[in-house]
């Protein structure tokens, strides 16, 4: 079958095996899908696809296997969800969380990102400088400013039982003083 052979044959065809396999689905969407699909697998045997003697009929078969393994597919995958217990609640952020984000955002840019680097990420002040593309001194400068800012973000909050910060990290206040 010639390329100009096969495009008159998916021309003819086309519409009629879609309403045939929209009646099966009931999806007209999933008719074109799986008729195309079926087009597109004749195709890489265009040279004897016409010898079977059947052409419409292959399309068809293909394209009726395609659809009940695409319907198989989705029930496992029904059943799978409905088997699985959907997960725990999961809380949400605690006020020191909550407080440390606020703070954080209170920072400029550098300070924000060498802090959360070196203090959230584990890194080295040699790794922050390479990552950020500042001098260490610049890095180990940013930290000691950013410190400080936190702790007077996160300063006592005469309402709560400890200081705001207690579960934030490094930074925290006790008796005036941040250590």
């Amino acid at each position: 079958m010639t390329e100009d052979e096969f495009d008159a044959f998916y021309t003819a065809a086309f519409p009629r095996l879609t309403g045939q396999l929209y009646a099966l689905t009931g999806d007209h969407t999933e008719a074109q899908d799986v008729v195309q699909e079926a087009f597109v697998r004749a195709w890489d045997r265009r040279r004897t696809f016409m010898a079977d003697g059947a052409p419409e009929a292959w399309i068809r078969t293909v394209a009726m296997r395609l659809a009940v393994s695409r319907w198989r597919r989705a029930r496992r995958w029904l059943e799978l969800v409905r088997r699985t217990t959907p997960p725990e609640s999961v809380p949400g952020p605690g006020p020191e969380h909550t407080a440390l984000v606020a703070a954080l955002r209170q920072l400029p840019e550098a300070q924000r990102m060498a802090i959360v680097l070196h203090h959230l990420c584990d890194m080295s002040v040699e790794q922050v400088a390479s990552e950020t593309g500042a001098p260490v001194g610049t890095v180990k400068a940013r930290l000691s400013r950013g410190r400080t800012a936190l702790a007077k973000y996160l300063s006592v909050d005469d309402s709560l039982d400890g200081p705001v910060g207690e579960a934030a990290g490094p930074v925290r206040k006790e008796g005036g003083r941040v250590r």
